[in-house]
């Protein structure tokens, strides 16, 4: 069928819009201007934009600005707009105008036409005006990156920080069910001091537990908003207390801490606070890394490998070997780690782009940080629910390992010198005999001597032996 069209205009001239389309010509224009990719801002953006829409007309009523039944208008049509209801009428490519103007007046446009309706009148005959109205007291310079930080801490604050802690209460709860199992510490993926099992996952849960705390700090500096600075962070044609106002209605609804930026130059001609959450999500993703393929070689084999845990099976491993069973939860994680680290460079690179007065990389800043801060809350959760809740330990092969390693011989050091230990462990690896073998019969030391150095248990805990040797 033939796409009807309407015509409408903006200060370049008249636009060609689709007949059923909420937006109008400038959004229209970017449409054609940039055919780039399939990206697209994501819906928590997009609520966030409405968000800030709504109560800016609030604001601008309550301080006399706006009749009040424009305002009633523009609020409900932005009231759809962050409920998702036009998402799909947010339609310009992420590779648009640096100041991501293009979809501040994708958003003006679709509220002013959506209130136009609302209010008896029809889309595009400007009764409620994109500019004198929904975007009045702001502009596309300070409203983008206010839109950027709301929907980046709505994300962290209601969605990855509940999935962390997720992860976390998971990994908790398998270091006490652990902590009674001993087996063999690695170093170097070589044998080195026995160590429990529950005390490995100790240390994956303080990684969470440190990466909800970077998170936490990231929120300071995340909540500062640049709304109220206009066009170059003087205020220019909006009232003394509109971002005020606006941001208190914003902190309401959102159940977030939010406040004005003290410094409106620095808030919009630089993106520091975005390079710094994207350097604590790189963060969180490195440590997820570590996680995930620690538990992957943990858990090798079934029979050929480490075989130390018990990953639950959640889907078949191979498409010609009957019975594999892969580590795919690891994987999908660590895979996830590698988008995300590419993700940070690539706002890293964005937050050198601020020239003068406005950063001009808004959009690609955008869309990398949001995209990191869901993909970490999807993957924590399922990693938690799919693969860190089935964990299995193998008690067996965990302690089978204990007796053969050669780094028994450290607890030998402190009592019989360095080098006398280091011959054992050379001796012991010659032969294919035990430490605990070699030393009965080459040590000097009794076997109720040799029993209390070598006990694996006593060797994972601080303060016990003689002293202490150096090594890595």
């Amino acid at each position: 069928m033939k796409t009807q069209f309407r015509t409408e205009s903006d200060s370049m001239g008249a636009m060609q819009v689709p007949a059923d389309a909420l937006f109008g010509a400038q959004t229209a224009r970017a449409v054609e201007n940039f055919p780039i990719s399939h990206l697209r801002f994501p819906h928590r953006f997009i609520r966030a934009i409405g968000l800030v829409k709504k109560h800016a007309a609030a604001a601008n009523a309550s301080l006399g600005l706006l009749p009040k039944n424009v305002s009633q208008a523009v609020q409900n049509a932005a009231g759809e707009v962050a409920d998702g209801k036009w998402d799909s009428q947010f339609v310009v490519d992420i590779f648009q105008t640096g100041s991501g103007t293009s979809t501040n007046m994708n958003a003006n446009e679709v509220i002013a036409n959506r209130a136009c309706e609302l209010s008896g009148g029809r889309r595009g005959d400007k009764s409620i005006h994109p500019n004198d109205h929904v975007n009045r007291g702001q502009s596309s310079n300070d409203v983008i990156p206010t839109a950027i930080h709301l929907a980046a801490l709505d994300g962290i604050v209601h969605e990855l920080i509940p999935a962390l802690d997720e992860l976390l209460a998971a990994l908790q709860k398998k270091t006490r069910a652990f902590d009674s199992i001993l087996k063999i510490g690695r170093t170097h993926l070589q044998d080195a001091t026995p160590i429990r099992l529950g005390q490995e996952f100790s240390g994956y849960a303080s990684q969470v537990e440190h990466g909800i705390a970077r998170l936490r700090q990231a929120q300071t500096h995340l909540g500062e908003l640049p709304l109220g600075g206009t066009a170059v962070g003087t205020g220019i044609n909006t009232h003394l207390q509109f971002a005020r106002h606006t941001i208190a209605g914003l902190a309401a609804e959102m159940k977030l801490n939010l406040r004005e930026a003290p410094n409106h130059f620095q808030a919009q001609g630089a993106i520091d606070a975005l390079v710094e959450t994207s350097g604590a999500l790189k963060t969180l993703a490195v440590s997820l890394v570590k996680i995930a393929n620690d538990v992957r070689w943990l858990g090798s084999g079934p029979r050929c490998g480490l075989g130390e845990l018990k990953l639950p099976a959640t889907q078949p491993g191979s498409s010609i070997m009957p019975g594999k069973v892969n580590p795919v939860m690891c994987e999908m994680v660590i895979q996830v780690g590698a988008q995300v680290i590419g993700n940070d460079a690539a706002v890293a690179f964005a937050g050198a782009f601020g020239s003068f007065e406005l950063n001009t990389m808004l959009p690609v800043a955008a869309h990398n940080l949001l995209q990191a801060i869901d993909l970490l809350s999807a993957a924590s959760r399922v990693f938690a629910r799919r693969c860190i809740a089935g964990l299995e330990a193998d008690a067996e092969k965990c302690g089978g390992n204990i007796e053969k390693s050669l780094a028994l011989c450290t607890s030998l050091a402190p009592v019989i010198g360095y080098d006398k230990a280091a011959k054992i462990a050379k001796l012991a690896y010659e032969s294919g005999k035990t430490v605990r073998e070699v030393a009965l019969e080459t040590s000097g030391l009794d076997k109720q001597q040799i029993a209390k150095l070598l006990d694996p248990k006593s060797q994972t805990e601080p303060g016990t032996g003689l002293g202490a040797s150096a090594g890595g």
